[in-house]
């Protein structure tokens, strides 16, 4: 979990924007840009539903006034056919906190981000498949709203997923409720410290179980979902908190972290799953101090499959839609382009998840490919 909260992520880059690579349907006029994902790369449709989860067990975390936790969770799945309309990226309120958050988009619409062309249909007819299809849970980073991953969500759906989103309420900038109601950012607002981020791996482990236990009840979901091949991917906070819920989940077979900085820096439980880390260069081993969670982390993965890797010319939000929509709003881009960086991340967890759900051979994952020169295995 980085320090800065992850707002800031969308104009934390170095390079200048690469306006001109971006697709037709994104070129922006004047002050008006036009958002768009890349779209899936997989045979199927996708369609989309938002459920509204309400765990009464449980005050809230972070806002001990609110006497259960309320979720909203989204959930991405092949579809019978591409039929209704896209779904919504944000809705127009969370729009607006996310770009009033970042100074240099003062002059942008504050609709902009709920105006992104998505690929999944909402509430299209899902496609069943006998014995139900593996489960992918996401878990965003700290301030970032589930839809952040909705680049990966689409992409796993459409080669046969099933997808949950999770939107962790008061860790995200803006979590809007049916009927309008928003709330914002609580956690954390004295500071990220370990022990903040030890909260937040208890909660996000909290919120995980919760959703699957309401997954498996549901007569809807639980005919679509093998509950025996379940992953978990996270990006920053979800990365570092999908790491440390693997070793105690009696359900998740494998874990994937996307440049998440470990809070606490080792697991209650040494990781004897597969397990995969990705980041951009300043995770790399012995990085010059810079952050040496990875290091010290990495001797409690003791599972026989585990892999290491950094990708060069990646920043940290170049594991999520911002990687494109940071020059579509005309935001400093990453040194390595956005499509780019999505492709990259696409392909390796993509066979991560076929290898370890799905049992199919992956050899992207052996060795290094002559088709990703910035990806080094360490």
């Amino acid at each position: 979990m980085r320090k800065t909260v992850a707002t800031l992520a969308l104009s934390a880059s170095l390079a200048t924007p690469a306006m001109a690579a971006l697709p037709a349907e994104a070129v922006p006029v004047a002050n008006k840009p036009v958002t768009a994902l890349p779209a899936p790369t997989g045979d199927h449709p996708v369609g989309r539903t938002d459920l509204h989860l309400i765990d009464s067990s449980r005050p809230d975390p972070w806002v001990p006034s609110r006497k259960a936790r309320e979720l909203m969770v989204s959930i991405w799945y092949p579809a019978r056919k591409a039929t209704g309309k896209p779904s919504r990226y944000l809705t127009p309120r969370e729009s607006e906190l996310v770009i009033r958050s970042v100074p240099q988009l003062k002059d942008v619409p504050a609709d902009t981000l709920a105006k992104t062309r998505t690929h999944a249909r909402a509430d299209a007819p899902a496609l069943p498949r006998k014995g139900g299809r593996p489960l992918v849970v996401l878990s965003p980073g700290m301030t970032m709203p589930r839809a952040t991953m909705t680049s990966l969500a689409e992409e796993f759906a459409s080669r046969g997923y099933l997808v949950a989103g999770i939107e962790h309420t008061y860790e995200s900038l803006a979590t809007t409720f049916p009927g309008g109601r928003t709330v914002t950012f609580e956690a954390g607002k004295a500071g990220q410290t370990p022990e903040t981020g030890a909260k937040v791996a208890r909660v996000r482990a909290a919120d995980t179980e919760f959703v699957l236990d309401r997954l498996a009840g549901s007569k809807r979901w639980n005919r679509l979902i093998d509950e025996r091949r379940i992953a978990m991917v996270g990006h920053s906070a979800g990365g570092q908190s999908a790491a440390h819920l693997l070793p105690s989940s009696k359900r998740i077979k494998a874990a994937v972290n996307l440049d998440g900085t470990y809070h606490p820096g080792t697991p209650a439980k040494p990781l004897d799953k597969p397990f995969m880390m990705i980041g951009n260069p300043r995770h790399a081993p012995e990085y010059g101090g810079s952050d040496g969670s990875w290091d010290t982390f990495w001797p409690h993965v003791t599972g026989d499959w585990k892999r290491w890797l950094t990708v060069t010319g990646a920043e940290h939000a170049s594991f999520t839609d911002y990687a494109v929509l940071q020059p579509q709003l005309g935001l400093p881009a990453a040194p390595m382009d956005g499509a780019r960086s999505i492709g990259i991340t696409r392909a390796y967890v993509t066979a991560f998840l076929d290898l370890h759900l799905k049992g199919e051979r992956r050899p992207l994952l052996d060795k290094p490919s002559k088709d990703y020169p910035e990806v080094r295995f360490w």
